[in-house]
């Protein structure tokens, strides 16, 4: 049995919470947070839970295996850095810190206390990109060419972080999960600061791969529509994930455009394919749910996560590429190798 505390219980914490709550493997503990009135809520909804203000509460508890952290993103690096120091295996939202050098500190730390450090990259966990991700690695859509995210909405308006900090780090993690091992070098972005000084609240980003493979994510909280969507282009077929959908999630494409040998007029020498439209059926599961469970796993088998802090330290590196592009009004920025 995994024992967990949680560190913070303010937007996503409940949601971490009611997950680790008796879950099978693990044991939920404690649960810290500043706010007293908070913490009132977790006490009323899981009366055998502790509940602290104290972070040293949860982390000289010899009887908590791990910790979970849903606090601010500028709180990351200090409290994962603290609980892995004291032993703990580590899960902490996404992004994994503010900077790639803490980043590949947290590593560094979580490898020495042999320690396991994942992060909260939830939608590699849905399972409909997982069904996208099967007919990548399968061969089923081809080559992929390019890719691209949208992450739309009137709010949440947020005054510590930026729309590409915010909200990009889901599409980025996704981005990297469907591609596999393919490198990227580039990184441009361009946004805009409508409503706080200095706090972009839409932003477009462009990501170029060694392989000639292209990724666009267009994140806003300054949009009419709600939009959570990612479409893949293979030379083959392609693919739209639409989580907004209620049911019919993704859809695969059976279009493309081929060479035609024998054309005899101009215009002719490329064919465009049409065909069938498929909306597979796919088992759901919570996504939130499965990331918990293989937190769990995780620890109980020694096995590196999937999101690990390797995977974190590549999202961290493209936010930060990003942001470098975004100050310098769109300039390309190279992506540093390590």
């Amino acid at each position: 049995m995994v024992n967990v505390g949680v560190i913070g219980y303010g937007y996503w914490g409940p949601n971490l919470v009611r997950n680790f709550d008796r879950m099978p493997g693990g044991n939920l503990v404690a649960c810290c947070d500043l706010n007293p009135d908070n913490l009132k809520k977790v006490k009323a909804l899981y009366p055998k839970v502790e509940v602290t203000t104290e972070v040293d509460d949860i982390l000289k508890n010899t009887a908590i295996d791990a910790v979970v952290i849903a606090t601010s993103a500028i709180t990351h690096f200090d409290l994962a850095k603290q609980a892995l120091e004291s032993g703990k295996h580590v899960m902490v939202e996404k992004p994994l810190t503010l900077a790639s050098k803490t980043s590949r500190q947290l590593i560094d730390i979580a490898d020495k206390a042999g320690c396991i450090l994942m992060v909260g990259h939830l939608l590699e966990y849905h399972p409909a990109v997982d069904y996208i991700k099967g007919l990548i690695d399968d061969g089923s859509l081809g080559d992929v060419h390019y890719l691209y995210t949208q992450r739309l909405n009137l709010g949440q308006v947020r005054k510590d972080e930026n729309a590409l900090w915010s909200l990009a780090p889901h599409d980025i993690s996704i981005m990297f999960y469907l591609l596999g091992g393919a490198e990227p070098v580039e990184v441009s972005a361009r946004g805009e600061s409508y409503i706080t000084d200095g706090v972009e609240d839409v932003v477009f980003c462009n990501v170029a791969f060694k392989d000639r493979v292209m990724a666009n994510i267009h994140v806003s909280w300054l949009d009419p529509h709600k939009i959570r969507k990612i479409t893949v282009v293979g030379n083959k077929k392609m693919a739209v994930f639409d989580d907004m959908e209620s049911s019919e999630k993704v859809r695969v494409f059976d279009k493309g455009v081929g060479s035609n040998p024998d054309y005899r007029a101009y215009g002719e020498d490329m064919t465009l394919r049409f065909g069938d439209i498929i909306i597979p059926s796919i088992k759901m599961k919570e996504p939130l749910r499965a990331e918990c469970e293989h937190f769990i796993e995780s620890i109980q088998s020694g096995q590196s996560p999937r999101s690990d802090g390797h995977d974190g330290l590549r999202v961290v590196k493209v936010l930060e590429a990003a942001q470098a592009s975004l100050k310098s009004g769109g300039k390309p920025v190279r992506i540093a190798e390590g």
